[in-house]
């Protein structure tokens, strides 16, 4: 992709209507572009366009700086219509955030001067092979006067990358004999996504979430010069809302799936379904069973809303006050636990209600199971609750970057 200018959002609530104009329009062909792994440039075009990428750049800068609960509700209603869709900026917001934390002046006004005229940002982030997923061995290594740097090394899962103007890599600074005079650790660096040595492979292969293009990048001796180099400490080694701003857009991402297999399951059920003769009614909708397994769902999805709002608001506070952080990252979790079963839940349960005719392939309603079952692997939720009993009953607070 290439930037070709946006246009601009200036609240919250333009955020939220521009968010559901575009998701009116992506939900028409969702579940054709996912049955035919139609990769959707034209509809990330309209997202760039939209302003809706650039709604976090600092006002310094030009943009509205809007709080991550605006962000988490643009994400929410992009997943009712194509979860897909909401993934592929997850990591734009993730790393102009980084940017606003970590990056100089000069980096922001470079970076973000482009994210406002439409650029995307993707990862290049995760890695297969160590030990565990924390584990980074891709180097960003000082060439001779240490003025530029070489990367070299292999990403995976990389969401976003086809449709890319940045990439943002995660990388290891490899400087034992001090030549670059930088601190060691992780260090983001930023490149346009057609830097010689780097190459963007279409190999993602899973069976939900099909559209992200989350392929694999490697990086074979990338030249970069050093102010491409943002240091990551300042974000996740400082008590700051990076993690649980990560986060809160991955549960926003579930619970619009929920919400988005509700909607499809009550479609069908009314249009559709047959009732079952037990039930001795004319229509399935009037069933009293079927009644109530909607209302069960019904109930489910609107818990993971509201627990996304109220995580929203936390976060949005942490933002502005360091110490609650860490009651941000707990409000997170729990608003995770909740959209992560309505998702896996009501998507399944979207056959239950539907019927026999709901699991015709041609119809591809699995899509919402499979978008969901394969989005909601991405940290186990185990780990949610985890944290949040260890900070009822010790007093321990949870760890202060979250999982990205």
């Amino acid at each position: 992709m290439t930037a070709v200018g946006a246009a601009r959002i200036t609240s919250a609530e333009q955020a939220r209507t521009a968010a559901a104009e575009l998701a009116a329009e992506f939900a028409v062909d969702a579940a054709h572009r996912d049955r035919e792994r139609a990769l959707p440039f034209a509809e990330l075009r309209k997202l760039a366009a939209s302003g809706l990428l650039a709604v976090t750049v600092p006002a310094v800068h030009g943009g509205a700086d809007l709080p991550p609960s605006a962000v988490a509700e643009v994400v929410r209603l992009l997943a009712i219509a194509d979860p897909n869709i909401a993934q592929i900026p997850h990591s734009h917001f993730v790393y102009v955030n980084l940017l606003k934390l970590a990056g100089s002046a000069e980096q922001q006004r470079r970076y973000l001067t482009g994210v406002l005229d439409g650029a995307q940002i993707a990862n290049a982030q995760s890695e297969r092979g160590g030990a565990t997923v924390a584990d980074i061995a891709t180097t960003v290594q000082p060439l001779a006067g240490a003025r530029q740097f070489r990367i070299d090394g292999v990403k995976y899962y990389c969401t976003g990358s086809l449709f890319a103007d940045y990439l943002a890599v995660l990388t290891r600074l490899d400087d034992a004999g001090g030549v670059s005079g930088l601190p060691s650790g992780q260090y983001v660096v930023f490149l346009p996504a057609d830097t010689p040595g780097v190459r963007i492979v279409d190999d993602w292969n899973g069976f939900g979430q099909r559209t992200t293009g989350s392929g694999t990048v490697s990086f074979d001796g990338v030249v970069v010069e050093r102010d491409q180099l943002v240091a990551r400490t300042a974000a996740v080694d400082e008590p700051t809302a990076y993690g649980a701003s990560a986060q809160l857009l991955h549960a926003a991402i579930d619970a619009g799936i929920a919400r988005g297999a509700l909607t499809a399951a009550a479609g069908f059920a009314r249009d559709k379904s047959r009732p079952w003769f037990e039930a001795k009614v004319s229509r399935a909708i009037d069933d009293p069973l079927l009644i109530q397994r909607f209302g069960e769902l019904a109930v489910a999805v609107s818990a993971a809303e509201a627990t996304l709002a109220v995580a929203g608001a936390a976060v949005d506070a942490a933002r502005e006050a360091p110490e609650r952080v860490a009651d941000a990252s707990i409000a997170v979790a729990t608003a995770k636990i909740l959209a992560d079963r309505a998702a896996t839940d009501v998507s399944s349960a979207l056959f239950e209600v539907g019927g026999t005719r709901s699991a015709a392939d041609d119809l591809n309603l699995h899509h919402f199971w499979r978008n969901a079952r394969t989005h909601t692997l991405h940290d186990p939720v185990r780990w949610k609750y985890q944290h949040i009993g260890r900070t009822l009953l010790h007093g321990s607070p949870p760890p202060l970057h979250g999982v990205i």
